[in-house]
């Protein structure tokens, strides 16, 4: 019988394995450059044909990786692209990193993970490793990935490996990436952890391993959940300062200077991102079927849901104090993304502040130098405005919901009349426009 943890080991240490990643996004196309760098030979699948051009030609479309550093992968032969799982038959390694959304109910949707987990089942072979890196709830893999790969009789840890290796992707992040951020790592065996381990240690600078999957995808639900938690409690303590009188943004740059048993976290205008304020409903989700309520988790989502409605309160007492009614009146968004310096807008606060402005009568338009154009509810369009003096005049109120590094806040401050600043931007600047910040 052939020993097919072996043969793997052998591909994986000598980087003769052939590694096939499923989805092309922000978590699928870093790891292939990484894995692509470190000697592999790499297929990443999209089902979306242009991304697939796109990419043969070696022209990124993501921030995070640059067509300097795609280009020379794609023309040494390292990374290809395609839409066919059939050039994956022959693949070593295969790493799940499809989206995971939430549906309107706040229930996970899971079709991205089962219709890809079905097409490798089709293509499954004695001495494959399937990891998957999206993120989802606890037991996902032993309960979704396992019992399709194991449809053909073949035995886990011994000729098909499976594991989950949660993604850390953050977006626009200039000093961590793939390749330097540890890479936590749980297998169904220990030989699956011992495979996992081997694929991805060429590729990123630590390997973290943890005794099972279900733990490699607790992991990443903690970490986003304390985020969101945190990130709930300083949009409330915003909340309260404001009914005080209390400037919130002195009280967190005071209470930071506490070398020990703090950590700053900002108010801002809501959650944004694929991340954030999607994977602690996961786990809320998990455990509801578990007769648990998680408090913590669906107290801060509704206090970090609120906040676009908060802005769009503080628009309109704003307006009011210039003898401005809010229906009727031009409302300038600055910043579409969900943060800084990135064209993602995925779950963005910066959507609802527009519609709910819209809903309430006013004339919203908006500039995003890294967005030209956003799609809103009913399958409408909006497009980036020029950010002009002529068009910062011509608001009645200006809203910095996004503090895009491009935006000089020296020149917004001296040609609006009006602004609304929900991350703090113009702190440091002078200019003759009333300012209301968050």
């Amino acid at each position: 019988m052939p020993d097919y943890k072996q043969q793997l080991r052998e591909r994986l240490q000598s980087r003769t394995a052939k590694v096939g990643i499923i989805g092309m996004g922000y978590v699928g196309l870093p790891l292939a450059v990484e894995f692509a760098k470190a000697g592999y030979k790499v297929v990443g699948l999209d089902v979306l044909p242009d991304k697939v051009d796109q990419l043969n030609r070696g022209e990124s479309y993501i921030p995070d990786v640059s067509t300097a550093e795609l280009a020379p992968l794609v023309a040494s032969g390292h990374l290809r692209a395609t839409t066919s799982y059939d050039d994956l038959r022959d693949a070593d390694a295969i790493s799940i990193c499809v989206p995971t959304p939430l549906r309107k109910t706040k229930d996970p949707d899971m079709s991205y993970v089962i219709t890809a987990a079905d097409a490798v089942a089709e293509i499954c072979h004695p001495g494959l490793l399937v990891v998957l890196e999206s993120t989802t709830y606890p037991g996902t893999t032993d309960e979704v990935i396992l019992p399709r790969l194991l449809g053909n009789g073949l035995t886990v840890g011994e000729d098909v490996f499976v594991a989950f290796s949660p993604e850390r992707v953050d977006p626009g992040n200039p000093t961590y990436g793939v390749h330097n951020t540890p890479k936590v790592v749980g297998g169904v065996t220990p030989a699956c952890v011992e495979m996992v381990s081997t694929l991805y240690a060429p590729a990123v600078s630590q390997v973290v391993t943890v005794s099972s999957t279900a733990a490699a995808e607790m992991v990443k639900l903690l970490e986003n959940t304390f985020r969101a938690v945190n990130i709930g409690l300083v949009n409330e303590m915003a909340l309260m300062c404001a009914r005080l009188g209390v400037d919130v943004w002195e009280v967190i740059e005071a209470a930071a200077s506490k070398p020990f048993g703090f950590m700053p976290f900002y108010p801002g205008p809501g959650l944004g991102g694929h991340c954030i304020p999607i994977d602690p409903l996961y786990l809320s989700w998990k455990l509801r079927a578990l007769n648990y309520t998680a408090r913590f988790i669906d107290l801060a989502s509704e206090i970090n849901t609120q906040m676009p409605y908060y802005v769009v309160d503080l628009v309109m007492e704003a307006l009011n104090e210039d003898g401005k009614a809010l229906k009727g009146a031009k409302v300038g968004v600055l910043g579409m993304a969900y943060k800084k310096d990135i064209d993602d807008v995925r779950e963005s606060p910066a959507l609802d502040i527009y519609e709910l402005l819209e809903e309430k009568g006013a004339e919203v338009s908006f500039n995003d130098p890294h967005v030209p154009s956003v799609r809103l509810s009913g399958e409408r369009t909006a497009q980036s405005v020029p950010l002009s003096a002529e068009w910062l005049a011509a608001q009645d109120c200006v809203v910095i919901v996004t503090n895009h590094s491009a935006y000089d806040y020296d020149d917004i401050l001296q040609r609006a009349r009006l602004v609304v600043d929900t991350r703090n931007a113009t702190r440091d600047h002078a200019g003759s426009a009333r300012v209301v910040r968050l």
